[in-house]
Formats: C-alpha cells, sequence, structure tokens
C-alpha cells in the first residue's frame, strides 16, 4: 500500500502574527513539496468553527498536521488539544506545555526554579490599582513593557522615561489582557534552539538600529546574525545546558527556541517560543543549517521527533 504522503499545514490564524504564520507556513509547503508530500494549507480562520477545521483535518485524513500557526491558539495549547483528543498527529509540544511557554510571566517564574537568571517582572492584569512608584523603584528604569502572551516583538516597549509608561501600558494591552514590567537588561540578544533533546549552535541577534523589534525581525538587512555566537566555549555550553533544562521542565517535545539577554556574567531567560518561526530570516532554520541539515531535512527532522511523541 502506498504510504500516505499528505500534510495538512497550520496557517494563518486570527492572531496578530497572522501575516508571518503565512509565510512561515508557505514556506513549510513549498519545502515538504520538494520532499514529495502533498501538503494542503489551511487557514483556521476560514472555518465557522474549530470543530469545523478538525472535521476538514479529519476529512483530509493526513499523515500529519504541520502547525505553522503563531501567537493566538496555535501556541497557547488550543489547537494543541483539539489534535490531542481527536487523536490527529501535529508537530511540536503538547496542549500542557505550549500553554506554559505562552505565559511569560508563569514560564520566568518555572525557569527561577531552576536556579536560572530571569529579568525583575511585575504582573499586572489592570484588574489591581496600578502602583507606577512602586514598580519603578522595584524595577527601575530603562524598563520593558510587553503583552504576557504574544510573540514576534508586537506589543512591546522599551521605555527611558516615567513619562512613557502609560503609553506603552496601552500599546502592550492591544495584544493581551495582562502585561509585564520587566527590568531591561544591557548586553547581548542570544536564542538556542532545541531540535528533539539536542542544543543547536547559539545564534547571536544584533539589530543594526534600535531593538529585536517586528520591523528589525521580519526586514531583511536590518540585522545581522552570527551562527555560531561569538562565546567561549563554557560560555556557549552554559546557555544551551540552560535552554536544554528548560525545554524539559516545561515539558516541551521536537523543537523549540529559547531566547536571553546576556550582561556578561548571567544569561537571562526572557521566553519560549514552541513555535519558532520558519521564514527566510528565522533563526531556529539559521541554527540547523550550521549543523549541516538544510531547510527541508529539518522539517523531516520535526516530523519524525512528533510522530514519536509519547
Amino acid at each position: 500500500m502506498k504510504r500516505n504522503r499528505k500534510i495538512v499545514v497550520l496557517s494563518g490564524g486570527v492572531s496578530e502574527e497572522k501575516e508571518i504564520s503565512e509565510i512561515t507556513s508557505n514556506e513549510i509547503a513549498a519545502a515538504l513539496e520538494k520532499k514529495d508530500f502533498q501538503t494542503i494549507i489551511l487557514d483556521p480562520s476560514q472555518f465557522s468553527s474549530y470543530l469545523k477545521l478538525i472535521e476538514k483535518i479529519n476529512e483530509i485524513k493526513p499523515y500529519i498536521v504541520f502547525n505553522g500557526l503563531h501567537g493566538s491558539i496555535g501556541e497557547n495549547g488550543q489547537i494543541q488539544s483539539l489534535l490531542k483528543l481527536e487523536g490527529i498527529p501535529f508537530t511540536g509540544s503538547g496542549f500542557r506545555a505550549s500553554a506554559i511557554c505562552m505565559d511569560k510571566y508563569l514560564s520566568g517564574k518555572l525557569a527561577t526554579t531552576l536556579e536560572i537568571a530571569v529579568p525583575e517582572r511585575y504582573f499586572y492584569s489592570g484588574n489591581d490599582d496600578f502602583q507606577k512608584e512602586s514598580i519603578l523603584k522595584q524595577i527601575g528604569i530603562p524598563l520593558v513593557i510587553k503583552p504576557n502572551d504574544s510573540g514576534s516583538s508586537v506589543g512591546i516597549s522599551i521605555i527611558d522615561t516615567p513619562g512613557k509608561i502609560q503609553e506603552a501600558m496601552e500599546n502592550a494591552f492591544k495584544f493581551s489582557n495582562s502585561i509585564l514590567f520587566e527590568k531591561y537588561i544591557e548586553g547581548r540578544e542570544l536564542t538556542v534552539t532545541i531540535l528533539g533533546h539536542k542544543p543547536l549552535p547559539v545564534v547571536e541577534i544584533k539589530p543594526k538600529n534600535g531593538w529585536y523589534d517586528y520591523r528589525n525581525k521580519y526586514t531583511k538587512g536590518n540585522t545581522s546574525y552570527h551562527v555560531p555566537a561569538d562565546l567561549t566555549e563554557a560560555e556557549a555550553k552554559e546557555i544551551q545546558n540552560n535552554a536544554l533544562m528548560i525545554f524539559r521542565l516545561f515539558g516541551c517535545e521536537v523543537y523549540a527556541r529559547i531566547d536571553f539577554r546576556y550582561d556578561g556574567e548571567q544569561f537571562y531567560f526572557l521566553e519560549v517560543n514552541t513555535l519558532p518561526g520558519m521564514t527566510p530570516l528565522s533563526l531556529t532554520p539559521m541554527a540547523a543549517k550550521e549543523t549541516g541539515l538544510d531547510f527541508p531535512e529539518l522539517l523531516i527532522k520535526i516530523i519524525e521527533f512528533s510522530l514519536k511523541k509519547k
């Protein structure tokens, strides 16, 4: 009997990262087609309900669902729980790990149990009295204000004066019902992808102007990348071990990207991306390429590891 070569690629969705998800999914589909798979791209936003989406996937009977969504239901565990309940194999982490990693405050608290440094943070849902002076005393300036459960750097502000706090809060609340005030860590931006249970080479991110915001992430030429990052052997081993410990503690599976800041003395954990971008400028494919894995081979590895999940 001929092996099932159909793969559903989930794309788009309803989050603020819809456009990036579409680019990611198109890249995934094109690469898998080169490996003789038949890809069917489905956008959850085009269905009247998630039940209808699941019905369509069951009708197609794919070999696996490749999750190319970013943000919102794609990364917070909702899609994962639906697919799990239906017994449909899918790429990446399960619903518990996805939910943990999407919550930046919770994941930071968990990381501290491993004695990994995390920037000082203050969680605010908007329901309590806002203690501006207390936050400034606790964390100080410069300050990062960000949505608690969003990605692609949307809604993030780095402020250098107290007068900008209100505007930054309003911006962050556009993308989440809760926000974080976080101490800004001067230093280097580094990231580690875990594939299977193996850390890939460390990537350093160097925006040519400003910080690694949405525009610098997705505009070619705005940022330079160094793979592997210029670290000593001991430094590289430490950050990779930190990333692997976080990956395992959170219950991640298959692959994820763990972001850090480095001030020259400590690596500060920022967040876990359970569905890293797969665009031409994305960091996980860069790290994989350094090990000799080209993009289609990386996708095949992700599929193989996903089919072996517990």
